[in-house]
This record gives structure tokens, C-alpha cells and sequence, in this order.
């Protein structure tokens, strides 16, 4: 991703910068910088605790713990690197650990929190201040924290494990996992931080939790055959283009992606096996050619399968990828994934209706 600075030259391209060039770090910088402000996340949250590890592998720590507006508990897990590591996992756990939590162990938590060394308010009733978070002040009583856990994943970066991890298990009611992209840059010695939530991504986040439901309803009543007609718009720069069926939907995307200047390389990077997207060498231009040299780079491949007909070219490479056809239940998935890595290209999705 790239900033430009407008100047009396036109656009000066201003690159993203390393955490690790900046000399900012996880715990004592980015924890830090969020746990004192919060609503950078996109929303309001309290902070209850921070390496939170009440549990008997006290090894084993939530970077943040916070309560959203709905009775939430939302776990927070930051990393600095490109790809985000485990992250995911480390947070499912977490989750799971702190499902049980009562408001009282929550209170507690939070009064832990905020009388421990350096804190300016050491004396702190954490069932008030609760309370009156929920806008509950006078129902004190009757607070209860849902058992619904939420979770947070912010990273500079995020590896194709994690969003797929993510995007499936967000297809499932009830599950609520975020990704927010820290992008740090160094302007004259300024240091700025872009921070992005890129799954789910804010302007279809409404709309998938309709079409998630949607197909739950849809499951119980699905056909015999069980197949899934469902045709998707590919929006590019916020234009709707017309609906397309599923295997048409990804190849537009890839397509729009590419003309939108990512690389063909790093789109194949994010997709779930090499067969969905393979390539060969030389620049080839028609159906022929491809086949041909598809079927002597992948003796046995069922050529059919692909879109020798629409090759795509990576002149920079002298390669030519050619996409398959058969997409099935992954078309959601991928365009979701390509959608959310590729944010800067403006070119997403939503479903027909």
C-alpha cells in the first residue's frame, strides 16, 4: 500500500515503513498506544486488563482484554509482523478461556487493571464503573457478561492461513473475528499510523451478517442436489458491475485486481492451492497456445477445467496464468480474501439479490 503526499510536483509516493525500522514494538509501543486509545479499533471498547493470564498456564496471555457496549468480553491480539503469525489460533483459545467469566471476575479483573503499579486511580469500584459503561447504572444488579467472546486480530499484515482461518469461521452465526492492518509511515520524521479493518470489510459487514443467516435458512430448506446458484457483483472503485456466476465472479475479480495494478504473482500468493491459478511461460495469447502449453507443464491436467480463453498476462514476468473454473463452495471465501488483501486496488464484491 502506498500514501501519496500531493505537492506542487503532483503525488509523491510516500512508502510504508517497517515497525522494526522505526524501532516500535509490540508491548511497550503498540499495546501501549491502544490500551490507552481504545476507539483507534473502530468502536468503543473499555480496557479491563491487559496481559491478562488468570488461568493455570499463566505462560499463556491475552495482550489486551476489553468489554464492547453489548456485554461483550473482546480479546485483543496485536502483532508486528507482515503475516500475523498464529494469531488466530493463540485468540480462539483465549476465547474459549474466558467464555465463562461472570461480571464479578470481569469487575475484579478490571480493578486489578486499573489499581496496578503507575495507575492514577487506585481506588476504582469495577462494578460501577461497569455499569454505567453498559449505560446500566441503576440495573447494577442485574449485569450479566455474555458468553459471547469476540476477538480482534490487529497486525501489520496477514498470511493467507489467517484469512481463510478467519473468513470460515466467520461464516458461522454467532462468531465475530476482526482484522485491522496497521500501516506505519515515516513522513519527515512524523511517524503516522493508518489503521484499516480489512475482514470483514466495513461496507459489506452489515450485508454478511444478512447473507449468513441467509444461507442458514437456506441450508435446512436446500434442495436435494444441494447446489448453490448464487451470482456475485464485482464492485470496482464503487461501481456495480453486472451479476456473474461464480466461476465468471472470481475470474472478473482476478481480472479487475490485475488491471487495477496488483501483481498476478501476489494474487496467486493468497489463493487457497496453486491448481486454482497456474501458470506458464511466455506471453500467449490464445486458447491454443495455452492448452498447449498447459497440458506439457501439468502432463494428466484436465485442460477443460481452466479458462484457456481468457489467459492473463504478466508482461514483467514473460508469464501467462490462467485461472480454473471450478470454484464451488470456495467462490465466497476467495473473493473475500482477494477483496480484503488487496483493499488498495478498491475492488470488491457483494452478492445478487
Amino acid at each position: 500500500m502506498v500514501l501519496y503526499e500531493i505537492g506542487t510536483d503532483g503525488l509523491k509516493p510516500r512508502e510504508i515503513s517497517a515497525f522494526s525500522e522505526l524501532n516500535l514494538y509490540e508491548r511497550q509501543d503498540l499495546q501501549r498506544l491502544i490500551r490507552e486509545h481504545p476507539t483507534a479499533l473502530g468502536e468503543q471498547l473499555l480496557i479491563i486488563a491487559e496481559e491478562y493470564g488468570n488461568w493455570e498456564d499463566a505462560r499463556r496471555r491475552i495482550d489486551l482484554l476489553a468489554l464492547d457496549h453489548e456485554g461483550n468480553l473482546v480479546v485483543i491480539e496485536l502483532k508486528r509482523t507482515s503475516d500475523g503469525g498464529h494469531m488466530e489460533l493463540q485468540a480462539i483459545r483465549y476465547a474459549a478461556m474466558v467464555s465463562s467469566m461472570t461480571f464479578d471476575e470481569v469487575a475484579d479483573a478490571y480493578e486489578r487493571y486499573r489499581s496496578s503499579p503507575g495507575s492514577k486511580s487506585p481506588d476504582v469500584d469495577g462494578r460501577a464503573e461497569i455499569a454505567e459503561f453498559l449505560g446500566l447504572t441503576d440495573e447494577i444488579d442485574s449485569v450479566t457478561i455474555s458468553t459471547k467472546v469476540r476477538i480482534i486480530l490487529v497486525s501489520a499484515g496477514f498470511g493467507r492461513e489467517i484469512t481463510t482461518t478467519v473468513l470460515w469461521l466467520n461464516s458461522f452465526e454467532g462468531m465475530d473475528i476482526r482484522c485491522l492492518r496497521l500501516s506505519p509511515y515515516d513522513i519527515d520524521g512524523t511517524i503516522l499510523l493508518d489503521i484499516q479493518q480489512v475482514i470483514p470489510l466495513p461496507e459489506a459487514e452489515d450485508y454478511q451478517v444478512r447473507l449468513r443467516r441467509k444461507q442458514a435458512e437456506a441450508e435446512k430448506t436446500s434442495s436435494s442436489d444441494g447446489r448453490d446458484f448464487t451470482r456475485y457483483h464485482i464492485l470496482v472503485d464503487g461501481r456495480e458491475l453486472p451479476a456473474e456466476n461464480k466461476r465468471n465472479a472470481v475470474l472478473l475479480m482476478i481480472t479487475e485486481l490485475a488491471r487495477a495494478g496488483v501483481g498476478l504473482g501476489d494474487i496467486r500468493a493468497h489463493m487457497a492451492s496453486d491448481r486454482q491459478m497456474r501458470s506458464v511461460p511466455g506471453l500467449l495469447a490464445s486458447a491454443d497456445e495455452v492448452s498447449t502449453a498447459l497440458a506439457g507443464a501439468y502432463p494428466g491436467l484436465d485442460i477443460g477445467r481452466y479458462f484457456t480463453q481468457h489467459p492473463l498476462l504478466d508482461e514483467a514476468n514473460k508469464q501467462t496464468y490462467v485461472i480454473t473454473k471450478m470454484w464451488g463452495q470456495n467462490t465466497e471465501s476467495t473473493l473475500q480474501i482477494l477483496a480484503a488483501n488487496f483493499v488498495g486496488a478498491k475492488v470488491s464484491f457483494r452478492a445478487a439479490t
